[in-house]
């Protein structure tokens, strides 16, 4: 963590999760932390914690899809700190919907938040990480940017995005002898709010896929958040977090695009589960609430 030691790192969606746990332990390392989130109260928290570790830190409300609000946060940042050294494009949501079940307006806010945050953050902090003379960009995509499911298109459309975008700059800093390491960073299951809060379309339980997710998500974000930082000390290209990421990760290596084929026979199995557990749902009505002492 000595890597870190007053380097101004940016951290965007830093109100929770990963984000959170990031600047945590980024503070511990003794960074100077520009976060940033549109969860004020979540973000508020992040920032007392990390200030009560005795760093700089400072928070502003930002969403990453609104570009003029993006070039302002650069200046905000850049004003603040007076230089970049380490972004971390980490802000994401998450969709629940078969292709026919969602709209444009999902898909677009989808896309808007997880890739053209990624790319908002990352082009206009550039020129800024390469004038710091040993700037690290690291860019969030998932272990969905390595294989598909059902009811994720718009989500893998973002992620796989993410990951080929990123690869590219890694490829170009390198061939323009630019000082700017990159990172791409494929998280498996976390434990994060990301599922909590998704959108879920056409009538699914949401509170199926939440079990179901809660049973994919095997790692923590503190944990999350060691990987990726020692990762990023390393200045590893690609960062797989998680036993399940490696193993898909392995997997679709090891099978190309026959992975589908497994894919499709879990999927069948997953849905046809789901949609008996919404149809249960429907049958039985709205739930009544539970009295509570006190």
């Amino acid at each position: 963590m000595e890597r870190f030691r007053d380097r101004v790192a940016v951290i965007t969606g830093a109100a929770s999760g990963i984000g959170r746990a990031l600047a945590l332990d980024l503070a511990r390392g003794g960074a100077r932390l520009a976060l940033s989130d549109v969860d004020t109260d979540g973000l508020a928290r992040t920032v007392a914690r990390c200030r009560a570790l005795g760093v700089d830190v400072e928070g502003w409300r930002v969403d990453v899809s609104d570009r003029a609000a993006m070039r302002g946060h650069v200046e905000d940042v850049l004003a603040r700190f007076g230089t970049v050294n380490l972004v971390f494009n980490n802000a994401g949501v998450a969709l629940v919907a078969g292709a026919e079940e969602q709209s444009l307006e999902d898909i677009d806010r989808v896309l808007g938040i997880n890739l053209q945050g990624v790319i908002h953050g990352s082009q206009l902090f550039l020129p800024h990480l390469i004038a710091s003379g040993d700037g690290h960009l690291v860019n969030i995509s998932s272990v969905f940017g390595l294989f598909a499911i059902p009811t994720q298109s718009a989500y893998h459309a973002s992620k796989f995005a993410v990951r080929g975008y990123t690869e590219s700059l890694a490829i170009e800093m390198a061939v323009s002898d630019h000082p700017v390491a990159v990172s791409c960073v494929h998280p498996g299951g976390i434990d994060t709010a990301i599922v909590r809060n998704a959108v879920v379309a056409g009538g699914r339980s949401r509170g199926g896929f939440e079990e179901l997710f809660a049973g994919m998500a095997r790692t923590s974000p503190e944990r999350a958040a060691a990987v990726i930082l020692r990762g990023v000390a390393r200045g590893r290209p690609r960062i797989l977090v998680g036993a399940d990421a490696w193993t898909m990760h392995l997997l679709v290596q090891l099978l190309g695009s026959r992975y589908q084929t497994l894919v499709r026979w879990a999927g069948t199995r997953t849905l046809r589960r789901l949609d008996d557990q919404a149809v249960e749902a429907a049958a039985r009505g709205p739930e009544e609430p539970v009295a509570r002492a006190g």
